[in-house]
């Protein structure tokens, strides 16, 4: 699935390597398009929960290196109930996500994944104490607006996928704000293993309840993309280590550029102008909301800190 950086935590303190950055970000936009293109080819003949329980099962081979150090790191009562919770909310987003990006064009379920960040601001003023500045509320307004104009309604039929993907970006938010609070207390790597091994146990009895045997090419595909989402976070902390996210972000628009070429060349996708411009319209207030929080905290660091950006 994509993960937009602008809601990403635990991104360390960058390097001045703007290139560098840049470089890594149009990596992680080409693993992060594989991973779609690959489960849209798939079809949905397997149940999404199948699927996705299947895609997160395989990724668990890439943290087994990291387990035996983890094992021996302590969690506390309370950290287990968060990461418990972030992998129930974040295996809901994917059950829902792979639903859609088997009905939907791959441009409109890129253009609307962008609109998880929105939501995260909006959710870190209601349950972290944020403040919502009126520059935020516009950004966020919109953001909303960018949907709307996808989406249409009244003009087109909005379809179930549709509001697989809207109710998608909600739940991915509320994981990606459980990991907030979790960045202040643990590990980066710990948090993402965690995801790993919570969303794979919480895919599992919805999995089983729908399973069907799936093909060898079915599992093959599957394999591909943990491969292509593991090789995607793994390059975008790369892009965050040698550049600030505000050289980054923009870079991420360039993903819905490659998904509605991919869509027309190998899905006979047509392009479609509206979901292109509302996706501009929602990663511009995105981009702006990351410019601000960059600039804030720019305010409020010493010198000899923001000398590192």
């Amino acid at each position: 699935m994509t993960q937009n950086p602008a809601t990403t935590p635990d991104i360390p303190v960058p390097a001045n390597r703007p290139l560098v950055g840049v470089f890594w970000m149009l990596v992680t936009g080409a693993c992060f398009i594989g991973v779609t293109a690959l489960v849209k080819y798939m079809g949905p003949r397997l149940p999404s929960a199948e699927a996705a329980f299947l895609r997160y099962a395989m990724g668990l081979v890439f943290i087994l290196p990291m387990l035996r150090s983890l094992l021996a790191t302590p969690v506390s009562k309370r950290q287990w109930g968060l990461f418990g919770l972030r992998g129930f909310f974040h295996a809901g987003g994917v059950i829902l996500w792979f639903y859609a990006m088997t009905r939907l064009p791959i441009a409109e379920v890129t253009a609307m994944n962008y609109l998880a960040p929105i939501y995260v601001t909006v959710g870190a003023a209601i349950f972290l104490g944020e403040k919502l500045a009126a520059r935020r509320i516009v950004a966020v307004c919109l953001g909303l607006a960018g949907a709307a104009i996808i989406l249409r309604p009244g003009f087109r039929e909005v379809s179930t996928g549709h509001l697989a993907m809207l109710l998608a970006a909600v739940v991915f938010a509320g994981s990606y704000l459980l990991a907030k609070v979790l960045a202040d207390e643990a590990r980066p790597v710990m948090i993402v293993t965690m995801l790993s091994i919570f969303v794979t146990i919480g895919l599992a009895p919805f999995a089983f309840t729908v399973w069907i045997t799936p093909t060898a090419q079915e599992l093959l595909i599957l394999a591909g993309v943990a491969f292509f989402a593991t090789a995607g976070h793994f390059t975008m902390t790369l892009a965050f280590a040698a550049a600030p996210v505000t050289v980054t972000q923009p870079v991420t628009f360039l993903q819905l550029v490659w998904a509605t070429i991919l869509g027309v060349v190998v899905f006979a996708e047509p392009v479609d102008i509206w979901v292109v411009l509302g996706g501009a319209v929602i990663l511009g207030s995105v981009t702006f909301i990351t410019w601000r929080e960059a600039m804030l905290k720019r305010q409020v660091t010493p010198p000899s800190h923001a000398a590192k950006f």
